[in-house]
This record gives C-alpha cells, structure tokens and sequence, in this order.
C-alpha cells in the first residue's frame, strides 16, 4: 500500500527553536518533512450530546495535534435513529448528535450507520463498513487526504476499520482500549472477526500490558503489538488548595470520590456497601447513568443517603476540584483498560484505591499511588481504605510519582509508530514496483 501525504500545504520547512530540540517531522518522498495526517475512526469519541463519551480517545488526539507533529480528521460514526425527542433516551440522543462539529480545532464527523437490534452485535462489523466506505471515500476525492487510519476499540470499529482500509488502500492502526480485548473476545463470532482484524492491521496498540498479555493469548502476534499506555493532562490535573475546595463543598469528614459512568461494572454499589462500615466517611459520586437510581434506592436501603452525594456529570475540566476535595479515589470495576481517572486522581495528588484488574496495577505500583484490593467486595475496599489511610502518604509524594505518566513520552511513541508504519508501507510500495 502506498502512503498518501497530504496536500502540499501540509509541507513544510521547520526551523528548530531557540527552546528544547524540536522532534523531527517524517520526510516525504518530496524530501519535504510532513505531518503525518490520520484520519481517526471510532464510535468512542465526545460529541455535544455526550461531552464525556470516549473522552480518553479525544484526550490522546488533542496531545498528538498539540505536538505539531500530526493532522487530525475524526470520523465517529453513531447509529442511525429517526426522532429526536428525548422519551426515546439514548437512541434520541444519537439522533440529536450533529454530523459535523469542531472540537478543540479539529474537525469531527459523525455519520450514521444502521444498528439492528438483538443481531447488532454480529452484524455491527459490517453494517459500519457498508455506511462508512462511501464516507472515506468522498473525503479522499475530495482532497481530504490522510495517511493512515487510527481506529480505536477492536470491536466493531477496528474490525471495520481494516476492511475500509483494505478497501481504500491504507494502512490501519488499532488501539484495544479494554473490554474490546477482555470481554467481547469471549463470543465466538467477534473473537473471530477480532483475530482477522489483527492479522490485517498494520499495528496493534493496546493501552496496558495487562491488555497485550490478553491480546497474545486470543492469538495476535505479540511483535505487531504495542503497548502505550495512557497519559494524563498534568497542569490540567494538578494539586490545589484542598482545606478551600473542601470547605466550599462542606466536607468536614473524610471522602472518598467515585468517578465514572453509573453502571454494574464500575461497582459503585460495592463501594456504597464498604461507606456503610465506614461511618466517618462521604462519598461523592461525579457521574450519571443506568444504574443511579437502583444506587439511590441502595443507598436508602444502607441508611447512608446522609454521606452520599450525587453530583452527576462533572464537565471534565471541572473534576480537578473534586479529585483534589477527596482523601482518595475508589475504583471497584470489575474490567478496566488503564483508567483515567486513575492517573487524573494521582496528578492532584489524591492516592486511589481499586481492584486489582487489568491495567490498574501497572499505574497503582507504589505506596504512594495507594492500595489494591486484595478481592472484589466491600470488605476487601473497607480493608485497603483502612491500610492507605494509616500509612497517609503525602500528596506531594502522590503527585511526584504521576508525573512519569505525562503525555510527551506517550506523544513521541505514538508517532514514531505511525512513521515506522508509513515507512513499511513504502518500503513494501518500492519492493511490489521493483519486482
């Protein structure tokens, strides 16, 4: 396959700057040095119906962008649903999503696709192929070039992903965030069309080594794999005044925050379960959901609605005042990639205590990051609770051990990646002509 490089105004001649040394561009066959342009595929991207759905994708494209050294066009397809009005809850919200935005200067697509329901998960591969192809393919005739695509989740998106590309003759990159690799890989058609995937792809990232250990076992070639983890925003997420933030939230006692999406595999009922032996303690809760009210109700049932705040959805920029309000963050998921809210919490300097699952050890890794359950339950978050808040590291200590999980390193990875696999591709491109 032949890389495109973009327009020529993508171009240009850079000179280093009078500060730190200047990353190198790729060199095109101009001799010119480029940015690599990528078109980003994924139905886990924010829109304006839902600012924080697969926030972390966006949060990896905004640092790749800010680098200077890539171009960025988002594609998010969403599913197709006719009517708009709100009583239809989460199929509505898709309808009212619009088809083009511009989020943080980059320019987001969403088109629809069909979603049939029961067979969705069989056929969702390729209904998404079918809608999108005519999508890419008007973006390069129209002169929208791009190099590569970077697709993210393996299922359905990175599986139709590496037919699109197939299709219009680019190399594709596949991000495995989590549960694409550890959960929808058990059903046996998906785990398949997964592995064709992988074969297919020109790389596979996969955002812990946890997940890579998962990807090798479902079959993939472990050299095509890499892992990179996520980053963290370290001046967006940073160490505040505690004793003023608590006192305008009027927390007197000790807090725990619970931050995410209100669903069963979070375990925010375990950790209520855990503040109903814990009678010195409130929980805030930033996040909305399917299962908040059965989480109000249990809460009721507990007698701990008194120490238990819904907050709802917190604007992601707004957050740092609550990781910073907390005397630590609880996570008792039963399946994670690498967490966010994990390495956001540890940069205000607010230890976490989580399930030991997948990604989540590799970051929690030192006293001061905070404590592993020993199992999944309340008991088990009650004990960990217990243990970090005897020990009590020091929040400077906390925020000096998240440092090592700023984006730059994560930044100059990533696209070095996407060179080396523009670089194959020419390479393979020489190789075919000279045969």
């Amino acid at each position: 396959m032949t890389a495109v490089t973009g327009k020529i105004e993508n171009a240009r001649l850079i000179r280093p700057s009078s500060g730190a040394a200047r990353r190198p561009l790729p060199v095109g066959e101009d001799g010119l040095e480029h940015k690599i342009r990528l078109l980003v595929f994924t139905s886990l991207y924010p829109n304006a119906e839902r600012p924080r759905h697969g926030v972390f994708v966006e949060e990896r494209l905004r640092h790749l962008v800010d680098s200077g050294r890539i171009a960025a066009t988002v594609v998010a397809p969403v599913p197709w649903f006719p009517l708009k009005h709100r009583r239809f809850g989460e199929y509505a919200a898709c309808a009212r999503v619009p088809a083009r935005e511009e989020r943080y200067g980059i320019t987001v697509l969403h088109p629809r696709y069909p979603v049939i329901p029961k067979l969705g998960m069989s056929v969702a591969p390729s209904l998404m192929y079918h809608a999108l192809r005519p999508v890419l393919q008007k973006l390069l005739t129209s002169g929208e070039h791009f190099d590569l695509i970077d697709a993210h989740y393996f299922y359905p998106d990175g599986v139709a992903a590496t037919r699109l590309g197939e299709a219009l003759g680019k190399p594709v990159v596949i991000t495995a965030r989590g549960s694409d690799l550890t959960l929808l890989s058990r059903y046996r058609w998906p785990k398949q069309q997964v592995r064709e995937a992988a074969e297919q792809a020109a790389a596979i990232v996969t955002v812990a080594q946890a997940l890579k250990d998962e990807a090798v076992v479902l079959g993939m070639e472990s050299g095509k794999i890499t892992v990179l983890r996520n980053g963290v925003d370290l001046e967006r997420f940073r160490p505040l005044d505690r004793a003023a933030i608590r006192a305008k939230l009027n927390l007197k006692d000790d807090a725990w925050l619970a931050v995410g999406n209100l669903v069963e595999l979070k375990g925010v009922h375990i950790t209520l379960a855990a503040l109903a032996k814990a009678p010195d303690v409130t929980l805030l809760i930033a996040g909305d959901g399917p299962e908040e009210d059965t989480l109000r109700r249990l809460a009721d049932r507990l007698g701990i609605t008194g120490r238990v705040r819904f907050l709802g959805a917190i604007a992601h920029d707004k957050l740092c005042d609550y990781y910073n309000a907390a005397d630590a963050m609880v996570l008792a998921s039963s399946r994670e990639g690498m967490p966010n809210v994990v390495l956001e919490s540890l940069a205000c300097g607010t230890p976490v205590v989580a399930t030991r699952v997948h990604g989540t050890p590799e970051v929690i890794a030192a006293p001061e990051a905070g404590e592993l359950m020993d199992e999944r339950g309340p008991e088990a978050l009650l004990r960990a609770w217990e243990a970090l808040r005897a020990r009590a590291p020091d929040h400077a200590a906390t925020r000096q051990f998240a440092e090592r999980f700023g984006w730059a390193p994560v930044v100059d990875a990533q696209c070095a990646l996407y060179a080396r696999v523009l670089a194959d591709c020419r390479e393979r491109a020489m190789a075919g002509a000279q045969a």
